[in-house]
């Protein structure tokens, strides 16, 4: 990783920079965001991109933007609810947990049982909940490693996250994550499949 103040390191340099850790660190991103869960992948990569927005966080905000709109999600709505959430266009179902990881980002101290028992009367399940509170938890730690390294985006490297979704539909994908760690080599590559003997 470059040590020139004036070069904005990608969140590739930084973890190739510094691996240990980040095979776990991306494992429980597939885990999480494409795992079994009360909420869609797309809800879950709405609440990274979500939680990315109100800590300001361009980068992951972007990504997670850009992740979520192939799985739906209009970039402009996420936008709306990181500017005015309770003016966005989107049931109150889904605001009820919005509002919930809103306010566990910005005063985690204050969040009560009535909260909880908000999104619960919202229908939403325990399970829900959980993974709402762990994707929250995830992008407020992902969004201070970026911002403390120094992580930037920029329009060029929203186009290539843009070309790369657009390319290799998410959905298709069970982990993303640890595919995007073995393609800037800090995964190790998967075996071959053993080829069937024809002999």
């Amino acid at each position: 990783m470059s040590t020139n103040p004036s070069e904005a390191p990608d969140l590739a340099d930084v973890f190739r920079a510094y691996p240990h850790g980040v095979p776990e660190l991306l494992a429980y991103h597939d885990i999480l965001l494409r795992g079994a869960s009360d909420l869609s992948v797309a809800q879950r990569e709405l609440i990274a991109a979500y939680v990315s927005g109100i800590n300001a966080c361009g980068f992951c905000f972007g990504a997670h933007s850009i992740i979520a709109s192939t799985f739906g999600v209009s970039e402009d709505l996420i936008r709306a609810l990181v500017d005015d959430l309770d003016a966005a266009p989107v049931e109150q179902r889904l605001k009820s947990l919005l509002y919930y990881v809103g306010k566990l980002t910005r005063t985690p101290a204050r969040v009560t049982e009535q909260d909880r028992a908000q999104v619960y009367a919202a229908g939403w399940s325990a399970r829900a909940l959980h993974d709402a509170v762990a994707t929250c938890a995830l992008f407020n730690f992902m969004n201070r490693l970026v911002e403390g390294m120094g992580v930037r985006t920029s329009s060029a490297i929203q186009a290539a996250q843009r070309e790369r979704h657009g390319a290799a539909p998410q959905q298709n994908d069970p982990s993303p994550y640890m595919n995007y760690g073995r393609r800037i080599g800090v995964v190790p590559p998967l075996p071959d499949v053993p080829q069937p003997d024809d002999t």
